[in-house]
């Protein structure tokens, strides 16, 4: 795996380096936001240590910021339930507290490096004038591109796969965020909102329906 690290903290930096190379991992060092995403456009990564503090381009900024799709593993000295959910509402596909173990930080990237390759069910999924390609998270309607993060198209994603039915907040957790527990926070309707109104922003009618409490349906002859 060839692995960018996104941490200020020089130090720590190269302690996390020296520790993936022992492991057989290649690793570049981004000192800053701005670097990283410099390095994101010009070199391909499996996976990518993002420090959330940092100064002038923060953590949460080069999620929102960075192009493509590289897996990402957050650290952070925030570490209460609200500030990992907003870590994963923003688009990492794992949160570790600092301070860490080495051995921690490999088993995470091991997993979301497995995820990220297990994720396809099929390269594409189609409903009504919906298109998304799961394996470069791009996704259109009506042939215009739709600029979605990480979990608008993961929302996207499982509505699609079940166009017509009704899908559950539970189902949705799961598949989205991993979580087996319902959060107390309004983390779907937050996602969800953003999504419809990228999904309308050009006057489509909105596919999605509610049903409160329970969960949504996309209904493919409204995406046609």
């Amino acid at each position: 795996m060839n692995i960018l690290i996104v941490e200020d903290d020089a130090g720590i930096a190269h302690f996390l380096q020296r520790g993936l190379r022992h492991h057989g991992l290649e690793c570049d060092i981004a000192l800053s936001g701005r670097a990283a995403l410099t390095l994101l456009t010009s070199r391909n990564y499996d996976a990518m240590v993002l420090d959330r503090m940092m100064p002038v381009v923060d953590g949460m900024e080069v999620l929102r910021r960075k192009p493509g799709h590289v897996p990402v593993l957050m650290l952070s000295a925030l570490g209460t339930l609200e500030d990992r959910i907003e870590g994963l509402d923003a688009g990492a596909d794992d949160y570790l507290v600092k301070p860490f173990d080495i051995g921690e930080v490999i088993a995470r990237l091991n997993a979301i490096g497995r995820r990220a390759k297990g994720t396809d069910r099929s390269d594409m999924l189609r409903a009504g004038d919906l298109e998304i390609v799961l394996t470069t998270f791009r996704a259109w309607r009506r042939g215009k591109p739709l600029h979605l993060n990480k979990k608008e198209f993961a929302l996207l994603a499982e509505l699609m796969r079940n166009a017509g039915r009704p899908v559950t907040r539970m189902m949705l957790i799961e598949a989205v965020w991993g979580y087996s527990f319902e959060p107390s926070t309004n983390i779907i309707e937050s996602n969800m909102s953003r999504l419809r109104a990228k999904l309308t922003i050009h006057g489509d009618p909105d596919p999605i329906e509610t049903a409160r409490g329970f969960g949504y349906t996309l209904h493919a002859d409204d995406a046609a």
